[in-house]
């Protein structure tokens, strides 16, 4: 189904700018310091790539077209954390209480900048299709039917680590945001390396399977469910996140200070044996 609005061209670097404004804005917004570094934003056109998401994501995941029948480009963003946010939730077994309200503050950070990017898109004549920022998911499977990290991994925004986040050239730390647009934007990826994680790459390293508090990954695998019952148990255990809603399952022990955490270890480790 055509556009009723004339078309009018728009490139990748407009969507980064304005992303990285409308993320640059936040703090101003909420009267607070704020807890994010400058976002990273990749795109991919619709075609066969997308076709495996069943296979490596959810049997039932969507395939862009079922957002948006007339799906050229997906586009997929990374707001990573600011540092000081991530050493402090380093300390301990537990969550800090930053982590936690990161985590909201994030997500709805992700959905406006979602309706932002679309609206944008929309005044230039193209339609878009959105999904919210987390729990899309089927919580007997554990699975979400629409996965921003798998969609991240295709349109080469990033890699996935053992601890099964997606690590960007801006690390692992921070949430990722998707839609998908008739707008024909190309291929404009992020990550040149096969690999982001140091020990899939065949180099020492596991230390977000040591940190784990639950034991819930593995080298070759992740026990999904151990993980899901510790971010439930955070939420319902944690005096401090009680003002928080009760979708705040988070926990960030795998992510935090690893070197993965701030970009991708092994493009430095390959730089530098240049």
């Amino acid at each position: 189904m055509k556009s009723e609005k004339p078309m009018q061209p728009i490139g990748v670097e407009d969507l980064r700018r304005m992303a990285e404004t409308f993320v640059a804005d936040e703090p101003a917004r909420l009267g607070a310091e704020g807890w994010w570094r400058p976002p990273l934003l990749a795109t991919a056109p619709v075609d066969e790539r997308f076709e495996m998401l069943p296979q490596i994501a959810a049997d039932d995941h969507l395939h862009p077209r079922d957002l948006l029948p007339n799906a050229r480009s997906v586009i997929v963003f990374f707001i990573p954390f600011r540092k000081d946010l991530v050493r402090e939730n380093r300390e301990g077994e537990l969550p800090c209480r930053d982590w936690g309200l990161a985590y909201v503050q994030t997500n709805d950070l992700i959905n406006r900048l979602s309706q932002f990017l679309g609206d944008r898109l929309g005044e230039r004549g193209f339609r878009c299709g959105l999904t919210p920022a987390t729990h899309n998911f089927n919580e007997t499977k554990l699975m979400a039917r629409w996965s921003h990290k798998h969609l991240g991994h295709l349109v080469n925004l990033g890699r996935f680590g053992t601890h099964h986040m997606l690590i960007t050239p801006a690390g692992c730390t921070g949430r990722l945001g998707s839609l998908v647009t008739e707008a024909e934007l190309g291929a404009h990826p992020l990550i040149g390396t096969r690999e982001a994680c140091l020990l899939k790459a065949g180099k020492a390293c596991g230390l977000c399977i040591e940190v784990c508090p639950v034991k819930a990954i593995k080298t070759n695998g992740f026990e999904r469910r151990n993980c899901w019952q510790r971010l439930k148990d955070n939420r319902a255990g944690l005096d401090y996140f009680a003002d928080l809603p009760e979708t705040t399952h988070v926990c960030g022990k795998c992510a935090a200070m690893m070197p993965c955490s701030f970009g991708n270890p092994v493009a430095r480790l390959e730089a530098a044996t240049r």
